[in-house]
């Protein structure tokens, strides 16, 4: 055995060992449960969270190596022309995944494309420059889709919230014409609401239960929402502590956040409406213009052969 084989052999022989030693350490049978593993059930309230792997574990790697995607992922999405925080994107939409797990997907989704292009490349023995196209730009594609789907997810959560922010607002204004605070009119919305709006307020009233003003929680709603009437709506609420009419003011907020609706719906109705003549104007020309071609092309041919 030459020194050759004899270091692809140790070589793999190391990659088992370590697949092995992840496989067995994610079985509680075979790994032996840390200090806090063994104190969880004693613990109020901890028994429900997940405990923490080992040494060499899934978790282990995963926070190895999550900042380093994390980091990655920022960098390729801020060069295609991203600049708005993933964090933000994904309390936005009040996504499950955290920044961290969002890139992990990503990324692994990238390399698997990456590994699946260079295999194909590699078995129809494609020409250099193909090959490289291949192999970079199907990658690209990839990690720009689900970059692009969280984008969309986004706009259409910031386009439902403005297109029922002025339900919303004359919800509030009518509660507050009944005599409820400002902080029992968000819970009573948040409560018994189903869309985006009540699922923002929900996290608005968690803040506030949580000790942050109402002003600072209806901050945050605006600065993590990003809609012009969420941003009007907030400035006239802040202002509970020092109006003593209130409703008045959110009731005229509530008719402005109608008509800036009723504005933006008519100039989409308009755009669609000038979008239907695009293909009438095409299938129109293209006719007309064969036609006066034909006699055109006769008349040169006359003068030609006079």
């Amino acid at each position: 055995m030459n020194s050759s084989t004899w270091r692809v052999a140790v070589g793999a022989s190391l990659l088992v060992w370590l697949g092995a030693t992840l496989l067995l350490s994610a079985r509680p049978k075979y790994s032996r449960p840390n200090l806090v593993d063994r104190l969880r059930p004693y613990v109020p309230g901890a028994a429900s969270q997940p405990s923490a792997g080992g040494l060499l574990s899934a978790e282990s790697f995963r926070d190895l190596f999550e900042p380093a995607l994390r980091l990655a992922g920022d960098r390729m999405a801020a060069l295609f022309g991203v600049s708005e925080p993933l964090a933000l994107r994904l309390r936005r939409i009040h996504s499950s995944l955290d920044v961290g797990a969002f890139r992990l997907r990503q990324m692994t989704a990238t390399l698997a494309a990456l590994i699946a292009s260079a295999a194909l490349v590699a078995i129809i023995l494609a020409p250099a420059p193909i090959a490289l196209l291949v192999v970079v730009g199907i990658p690209l594609l990839v990690f720009l889709s689900i970059e692009q789907r969280l984008a969309r997810q986004s706009e259409r959560w910031q386009r439902t919230l403005s297109a029922e922010l002025p339900v919303v607002a004359e919800q509030i204004a009518m509660l507050l014409n009944a005599g409820f605070s400002l902080g029992a009119c968000l819970a009573r919305i948040a409560s018994k609401g189903q869309g985006c709006a009540a699922q923002d307020l929900r996290d608005v009233v968690n803040r506030i239960r949580q000790g942050v003003s109402e002003a600072a929680a209806l901050r945050e709603w605006a600065e993590v929402a990003r809609v012009d009437g969420v941003h009007r709506l907030v400035g006239v609420l802040a202002l509970g502590s020092e109006a003593s009419d209130l409703g008045r003011l959110v009731s005229a907020e509530a008719r402005q956040a109608r008509r800036d609706l009723h504005r933006r719906t008519i100039e989409l109705i308009e755009r669609r409406g000038q979008q239907v003549w695009v293909p009438v104007t095409v299938a129109t020309l293209v006719p007309g213009v064969i036609l006066l071609a034909v006699p055109f092309l006769a008349a040169l041919r006359l003068f030609s052969n006079s």
